[in-house]
């Protein structure tokens, strides 16, 4: 399968101009195998260097593309951070002029990164269909024990090759599919957002979108059979999201109020009292339970009119208190100005029959805990080595992680006995 991706430039209904960076992507098998020849179709010339960690560097069935220079990276709590960046810019020769990944998520955002900074042409080669940020332009970086989204580079070319993929670890193919169904409450996230507060919004993106979601779902319960098709449906939705990220300049039709939980657990804050080693699409998949759960309870109230009061903005005290001395800088500065300044309580009033739609949307919790359990993905808190009790604190304290409208963050406009 070949994504032709310069189709998605251009004008759109929406008003905009889109414009996608990434050339092609590549999703077959031992397609590596002819990676000078992809390379040249996209017109990408000059020394390259290949970016690995000490797995993907051993990766079964993995042809390592043709390279003037390798960086290994030590897998062994490797993270996308200052120190992992710090790294390949200190190895990297002056001489090249192409970074390559090859790995999965935080290999992604590394190199990324470093192309970004240093002007680089980049090529993406996922080992693993355990994300949906590979075609990105951003980077999410854990930078001084903060959880966020920098500035980076799409690729020129994808090459998923899916005799690799197909032979990754299962857990992080559940982890992709946990990724991909998140999107069922980011997309509500947004709708909601537009329907509030006139937040720009996209119905080509939010299109794609859907059918990335609807191509896994569709595929999600063959994966455990290693079914060939089942790979490369998983694949192609995980680059399709990540393509509309590309054409939206942000993360925003692919992560809401369930990516923000998976933030707050990486980010490990002192109020919490719990540390999860599950992977990000492992907890953005059990996020996911949590808050349709929570949307869905909320959308049966009729009239939210008289259980509404004034959004109160984040305090310092506030912050610091859970967040500990050390994110309260990082956390207050994410959040001013406050998304939620403008809204009112007699505006969610009026937009509150809208809302309650769009949360419809969103399958059931017993509907998502269902296909988790069908295909063996994590499914409650437990699962994450997380505490079942501290899922209040989880509804609470994630809106702050970022800056960006939420229906988990118009929660904070409730009442306490709701």
């Amino acid at each position: 399968m070949i994504i032709d991706s310069k189709k998605y430039s251009g004008p759109c209904c929406c008003g905009k101009e889109h414009q996608m960076l990434t050339r092609m992507v590549v999703i077959e098998s031992s397609c590596l195998k002819d990676f000078d020849s992809w390379l040249e179709k996209c017109g990408l010339e000059g020394p390259r260097a290949a970016i690995y960690d000490t797995n993907t560097y051993y990766a079964k069935g993995l042809n390592r593309p043709s390279v003037q220079q390798e960086i290994i990276l030590d897998a062994k709590g490797l993270h996308a951070d200052e120190k992992a960046t710090a790294q390949v810019l200190s190895q990297l020769s002056n001489e090249i002029r192409v970074l390559v990944a090859v790995g999965s998520g935080t290999i992604h955002d590394i190199t990324r990164y470093c192309s970004k900074k240093l002007g680089l042409s980049f090529v993406a080669c996922p080992t693993a269909a355990s994300v949906d940020g590979f075609c990105s332009t951003v980077c999410a970086m854990t930078w001084e024990g903060f959880k966020k989204t920098l500035p980076g580079i799409a690729p020129v070319l994808v090459l998923a090759d899916l005799d690799v993929i197909q032979e990754a670890p299962f857990r992080l193919t559940l982890s992709g599919v946990g990724d991909i169904i998140g999107k069922y409450t980011a997309l509500a996230d947004w709708k909601i957002a537009h329907v509030l507060a006139g937040e720009y919004f996209c119905p080509v993106i939010e299109d794609m979108t859907r059918q990335a979601v609807h191509a896994v779902l569709g595929c999600a319960r063959q994966l455990k059979d290693k079914d060939p098709h089942a790979y490369e449906q998983l694949t192609y939705g995980l680059l399709l999201s990540g393509l509309a990220m590309q054409m939206m300049g942000n993360s925003r039709p692919a992560s809401g109020a369930e990516h923000h939980i998976s933030h707050l657990l990486e980010m490990e804050p002192v109020g919490l009292g719990a540390v999860s080693h599950a992977l990000h699409g492992e907890k953005v998949g059990v996020g996911c339970i949590k808050v349709a759960a929570e949307y869905h309870r909320l959308e049966k109230i009729e009239e939210i009119g008289p259980m509404l009061h004034p959004y109160r903005p984040l305090t310092a005290d506030y912050v610091s208190a859970f967040f500990g001395e050390q994110l309260c800088p990082s956390i207050l500065a994410e959040n001013t100005p406050d998304s939620m300044t403008e809204i009112t309580p007699s505006k969610v009033e009026a937009a509150w029959p809208e809302i309650r739609s769009v949360i419809r949307e969103i399958p059931s919790e017993e509907e998502l805990f269902s296909l988790y359990a069908d295909i063996g993905a994590k499914k409650t808190l437990a699962d994450l080595e997380v505490p079942e009790e501290l899922l209040p604190k989880l509804l609470e304290y994630a809106p702050c992680v970022r800056n960006r409208m939420t229906f988990l963050r118009i929660r904070k406009m409730l009442l306490k006995e709701i």
